[in-house]
């Protein structure tokens, strides 16, 4: 588990928001609600947090390699699936 730690001097945090949904079936019957924690990042002013803008992303051939050296050296894996929350998300307002 991480630690906490206090921000560097001048520095602020990236704020936040919660976004709710409510998902139903096809026949119109509530399904179930959803909620998920997204940094607003309309923030972000280059130079200020960083010098550069990036997605981290990795080629399916680094993928299988280190799937490999996992199986070799008898690693054990978690798999997880992340959505994109500035992809999928309703950009309705700006983060306060």
């Amino acid at each position: 588990m991480g630690v906490l730690q206090d921000l560097p001097q001048g520095k602020k945090p990236i704020s936040c928001k919660w976004v709710y949904k409510v998902k139903y079936n096809s026949n119109g019957t509530l399904q179930r609600y959803k909620a998920r924690l997204v940094i607003c990042g309309d923030h972000h002013v280059e130079g200020l947090y960083s010098n550069e803008t990036f997605a981290h992303i990795a080629k399916m051939s680094s993928v299988r390699c280190l799937l490999s050296v996992a199986v070799t050296q008898q690693w054990e894996l978690h798999q997880l699936d992340v959505n994109n929350a500035f992809l999928h998300g309703d950009l309705e307002r700006k983060c306060i």
